[in-house]
């Protein structure tokens, strides 16, 4: 099938890959204009971009689709299906009726339960015990066109990056199954009722109020791991926490409460297992004390 695939992080990959291998002709692939980055902030491409480049794909970066150059230029690849996966731009209607099976999209969550830019982190913070990826025909609104097929994933203890790595898989698999029997789509709509707005993670929510019960703190670590990372400051220090537990003990909140860096919760206590300093890999628990004990008794902000 003549394909215009569009998308931009690691998380697009295995459905380019995937297309490929099904034999679909990708004639060319739509991704973000390269960011600058790192140290000297250099432009850097996204990894569809390289990825595309190293699979000899056409590669398209427009800042915008709203101009009638990029709609016509789009139109004039003359697609047969357009494949979405966390593009990062609006497509408007030109754009969404150009191809003649319309403009399918590999969600991150079972529609219509998280809408928006951060669906997987979402689902971790409310305790969803299960989440998915869903295959939609994509409309004007955020998330909100018809749905073609749906696959279950639980969530169990499981960070966003591990469920990030595991949609990808799942969501390509499922988009090439769509794609082969795309004569027999049964479109569902969504259930406005059960919608929900996945709002793209602020820094402001990363950082750990111990306050809160040590049960929804352990999962802001996961869902902030392995990035931006939940953390706490330690003497002026920020501390990144990529896994931590819940512990039954209890004290004013913050206070440390034993010599394994325990942390009185709002509810109970957490225990950080994998902790990160600035400008240092992630250590189990154990090599950062050995370095750095922290006394029972200490008080954390």
């Amino acid at each position: 099938m003549r394909t215009i695939f569009m998308g931009t992080p690691d998380f697009a990959l295995p459905t380019l890959d995937a297309l490929v291998e099904a034999g679909h002709e990708v004639v060319a692939a739509y991704t973000q204009p390269p960011r600058p980055a790192g140290r000297g902030k250099a432009p850097r491409p996204s990894p569809v971009q390289l990825r595309a480049e190293a699979l000899g794909i056409p590669v398209y970066s427009p800042k915008s689709l709203r101009n009638p150059e990029a709609q016509a230029e789009f139109a004039a690849l003359q697609p047969e299906v357009a494949v979405v996966v966390a593009y990062g731009l609006i497509l408007p209607r030109p754009i969404l009726d150009a191809p003649a099976l319309g403009c399918i999209n590999v969600h991150g969550s079972l529609l219509p339960r998280w809408r928006g830019a951060a669906p997987i982190q979402r689902a971790i913070l409310a305790g969803d015990p299960v989440t998915g990826i869903t295959i939609m025909r994509m409309a004007e609104g955020l998330d909100t066109g018809p749905m073609l097929a749906t696959a279950r994933v639980p969530v169990e203890d499981k960070t966003s990056g591990q469920l990030f790595a595991e949609l990808a898989e799942v969501g390509a698999h499922l988009l090439v199954e769509v794609l082969a029997d795309h004569q027999h789509w049964r479109p569902e709509d969504q259930d406005e009722l059960g919608a929900n707005y996945a709002a793209k993670i602020d820094k402001a929510e990363t950082r750990l109020d111990w306050s809160k019960p040590a049960e929804l703190l352990e999962r802001e670590v996961r869902a902030f791991a392995p990035a931006p990372g939940a953390w706490f400051e330690l003497d002026e220090e920020r501390i990144k926490v990529l896994g931590a537990h819940v512990v039954g003990s209890n004290a004013a909140p913050g206070t440390v409460v034993d010599d394994q860096l325990t942390i009185a919760c709002g509810e109970a206590s957490l225990r950080p297992a994998v902790v990160q300093r600035a400008g240092r890999p992630a250590m189990p628990l154990a090599d950062f004390l050995r370095g750095r004990a922290v006394p029972q008794g200490t008080v954390l902000r």
